[in-house]
């Protein structure tokens, strides 16, 4: 079955002008409105708890312009099967790459954090094109093995190794000319509440990945945020902010803390164009959080000395 939907429903959409998908995308987002309002449940508990001051007409307006974002995602992820490097390169953009230049000067190996916000596919696929650093992709394998050895390889057509928690050990090994950029969202639910890192994020207590801090630590990598604007329908720019460029100056918690916040401000900037059909807070916050985490920056420290 999911050959038959890559090759005779994905591919050969993939093919078509990006106006007509857009097209397809309107007949989406009225079924999302009427006859399958995806989510509906997951969307509103996550806008409620995120913005209680807001009125349910307020909510309702976010919830209805995040199924228009969630429409146009759905038609550029499909056209992202089949777009060349030279139309994928006029519809992302970033405003400040001097930030990644300076650093591959440096031969500073990079973490680049983001969060499911914009069109997070299409700076996957084009990572490899916008900056000089060889450029993986950290992520989970999806679990149908056909879609994901496919999908995969037009990710990475561009020049991006996509990697998993098991083997990106292996290629951060390796030695690039201009170092390497891993890409990572980082705003996924973790696996476990009490290895997670605890903070406010949206208006409540939130489990974020630690991962992500403890990469940097243990292969020394400066970490790099990027944010992403929708200028308009298929029209995205990156803006690059540096977290730190030596991670063993930091204190725990404070890159993890750091782009946690600035996930946020773009959220609040732009509410609609983040991934709020995501159950991301299913975890279950521990007794003493407060505790919890004391114990961990203890541990931290500890293999510091």
């Amino acid at each position: 079955m999911s050959r038959i939907l890559y090759y005779f429903v994905l591919l050969p959409l993939s093919w078509l002008p990006l106006w007509i998908l857009y097209g397809i995308s309107e007949i989406l987002y009225l079924v999302f409105l009427t006859i399958w309002p995806y989510r509906k449940k997951i969307i509103e508990t996550n806008l409620k708890h995120s913005f209680p001051k807001l009125t349910d007409k307020e909510l309702k307006y976010i919830r209805n312009d995040f199924y228009r974002h969630l429409s146009d995602l759905i038609a550029e992820g499909i056209k992202n099967l089949g777009m060349s490097e030279k139309e994928l390169l006029t519809r992302v953009h970033v405003n400040n790459p001097e930030l990644m230049e300076e650093l591959a000067m440096k031969k500073k190996n990079i973490l680049l954090i983001g969060g499911h916000f914009g069109n997070w596919e299409w700076v996957i696929t084009s990572q490899a094109l916008l900056f000089k650093q060889h450029a993986l992709g950290l992520g989970k394998p999806l679990t149908n093995r056909f879609l994901n050895q496919k999908i995969n390889s037009l990710r990475g057509r561009f020049g991006m190794d996509i990697v998993h928690a098991k083997n990106y050990k292996e290629f951060i090994e390796k030695s690039y000319p201009n170092g390497f950029a891993m890409l990572t969202l980082s705003d996924q639910s973790p696996g476990d509440s009490l290895k997670s890192y605890w903070t406010f994020f949206l208006n409540q207590q939130t489990a974020v990945l630690y991962g992500s801090e403890q990469m940097a630590h243990n292969h020394d990598l400066a970490v790099v945020f990027f944010s992403m604007e929708k200028l308009k329908r298929g029209s995205y720019e990156l803006h690059l902010e540096l977290i730190c460029e030596s991670p063993n100056k930091t204190q725990y918690g404070e890159i993890t803390e750091k782009h946690t916040q600035l996930l946020q401000r773009q959220i609040l900037k732009n509410p609609a164009c983040w991934l709020w059909s995501h159950k991301r807070w299913k975890r279950e916050v521990p007794e003493d959080v407060a505790s919890l985490m004391l114990k961990r920056k203890i541990e931290f420290d500890s293999k510091r000395i």
